[in-house]
């Protein structure tokens, strides 16, 4: 395969690895007589304008995880599986609004602090525990294995040392520049990013028409593959189980997306980096806007490729280039890879860019999260309470390099995912529900205790897997029924807020916890562009809802 890389591929791949190392360096450069203190290297000297948070943010949601899970995803399932960027972006219209004010208000470096600050000691650490375990064990290995599977299957290199290769890219920049390096290379990476993505649906679609174009292609998809254009699965779609019909918009995905958006460290970050809370709700804006977009060049290439895979006349026009690494329903992770075999010489380069930015721009940030929460609140809780700036910047980035380490050694060990992008999501499910319910409560909720969080978030496992093992496994039981893991991850929120709830009124009899957050009337005003603006995502969301509904 390595064979139809041409000179200039590589040219336009090298070019882009030189750009982003040259950026990134250079952002991380020190100023002649100044020591980088830890909010240099963690939040980026709180410099950020709305720009480069939007992008940052989708930078570093956009990964292997989205270009070939979710392409996957749509070679198997179809666009159903685009409600995850979809809800986002009115998830993101959410956390701007309602959450954004209060962490910036509290001047956080982390996700933990919160809990810490409304909560106890206690409860921060089992939380960045949990992250932490999160991170390494399923979103950096996970990023790693997607990434490094791409490269395996686009230019033939073996796994480990694609895993490699990635993991050293991102370190190159990310573990000496910290945020400050992460988030202005993501201006970079998202510009590659969306450009091989149109490039690659571009070719798609014109070879789903055999070259008649792009609008001919689509509407050939869609008359060979309505079933793959339904937003609202029906029951007896074999995906149903990941994509439960109208329990998608009603449901779990709501604990998906306000967990993902909302409380996870290496989102959140970069918007308690910002020049101030406007920037920071514009920045959210921004990337509400871009996540709309994102169906476009991620799962409509996947829908294009299972409908030529599936028609003799359009394969046999493509050539026997188009039989290697052929995708099936079981490889369904295959498909984008396998589109980008047929884009001509120098756009491979760029979408390969692409692909690499996408891998390279997530493990960073999530390399820079992990080492936030071990360095602010581990080591310097536990630790080393009285770190100086320089100690607290060099554990940061050795606890990075530890975790990426870590992921390199698990990576290859997940060759059986399936579809990797409905792995991700259901295990991060095994803890997002309780996480959610201790932040909703806590941020919204002044009778919540310290206690009912605790108990909360520790009950919050084994209810989630009694769903995920029991009914499933039981399901030939009348008691139980087999629930879409959507569904149970709905449910175990609603019970983990039950118990925080009843746990929090039995201990302070009614009363309001003194550690309760006061929300003023204007607390969460917001300005005209940021209204108008989240109104526009709405109207867009509703539109294609409508157009897509079913089959």
């Amino acid at each position: 395969m390595s064979s139809t890389f041409s000179f200039w591929d590589y040219l336009v791949f090298i070019c882009y690895a030189v750009l982003i190392l040259g950026v990134g360096l250079w952002v991380s450069r020190g100023k002649k007589g100044q020591e980088r203190n830890a909010e240099d290297y963690f939040l980026a000297s709180k410099s950020l304008p709305w720009w480069a948070i939007g992008a940052s943010l989708i930078a570093a949601n956009i990964s292997a995880e989205q270009f070939i899970g979710m392409s996957g995803s749509g070679f198997a399932v179809g666009l159903a599986i685009a409600s995850y960027e979809w809800m986002a972006a009115i998830t993101l219209i959410i956390v701007g609004k309602y959450f954004l004010p209060i962490f910036i208000n509290k001047g956080l470096y982390t996700i933990p602090e919160f809990v810490e600050q409304r909560y106890s000691t206690n409860l921060k650490t089992i939380l960045a525990v949990f992250w932490i375990g999160l991170y390494v064990f399923v979103n950096l290995s996970s990023v790693l294995y997607l990434g490094a599977l791409a490269i395996k299957t686009i230019m033939g290199i073996d796994l480990i040392y694609g895993v490699i290769g990635l993991a050293l890219f991102a370190a190159a920049y990310s573990l000496y520049g910290g945020l400050s390096a992460v988030a202005w290379t993501d201006v970079i990476q998202v510009f590659f990013l969306v450009l091989g993505g149109v490039i690659t649906t571009y070719l798609a679609l014109d070879a789903a028409s055999s070259g008649e174009g792009i609008i001919k292609g689509f509407e050939i998809i869609s008359d060979r593959a309505p079933e793959h254009f339904a937003m609202i699965l029906d029951k007896d779609n074999p995906e149903y189980d990941n994509l439960p019909g109208i329990w998608v918009l009603i449901g779990g995905l709501w604990v998906a997306n306000l967990y993902y958006w909302g409380f996870n460290q290496y989102i959140i970050q970069r918007t308690l980096a910002a020049k101030s809370l406007k920037e920071s709700q514009r920045g959210i804006l921004m990337a509400a806007f871009l996540k709309i977009l994102i169906p476009m060049i991620v799962v409509i290439p996947g829908i294009a490729a299972y409908v030529i895979v599936n028609d003799p006349e359009i394969m046999a026009s493509l050539g026997d280039l188009a039989q290697h690494n052929l995708p099936s329903l079981d490889e369904a992770d295959k498909a984008y890879p396998w589109l980008l075999q047929f884009l001509p010489t120098g756009l491979k380069g760029v979408a390969f860019a692409a692909l690499a930015a996408a891998v390279v721009s997530s493990l960073a940030s999530m390399l820079n999260s992990t080492s936030t929460i071990f360095t602010m609140d581990i080591y310097k809780q536990y630790i080393n309470k009285d770190a100086s700036d320089r100690t607290t910047v060099n554990v940061g980035r050795i606890s990075a390099a530890v975790a990426l380490v870590l992921g390199c050694l698990i990576a290859p060990l997940l060759s059986d995912l399936g579809q990797a992008f409905q792995y991700i999501q259901e295990y991060t499910g095994l803890v997002s529900p309780g996480i959610l319910s201790v932040f909703l409560l806590g941020l919204f909720w002044k009778k919540a205790t310290n206690k009912g969080a605790i108990i909360g978030v520790l009950a919050s496992i084994p209810i989630a897997l009694f769903f995920k093992v029991g009914p499933n496994g039981w399901s030939d039981s009348p008691i139980f029924v087999k629930l879409p893991f959507l569904n149970q991850m709905g449910l175990t929120a609603i019970l983990t807020m039950l118990i925080i709830a009843a746990v929090s009124l039995a201990q302070n009899k009614g009363k309001e916890d003194p550690n309760g957050i006061p929300l003023s009337g204007g607390y969460f005003k917001t300005g005209g562009v940021f209204n108008i603006g989240a109104f526009a995502v709405l109207l867009i969301i509703s539109a294609l809802y409508a157009m897509f509904w079913s089959a």
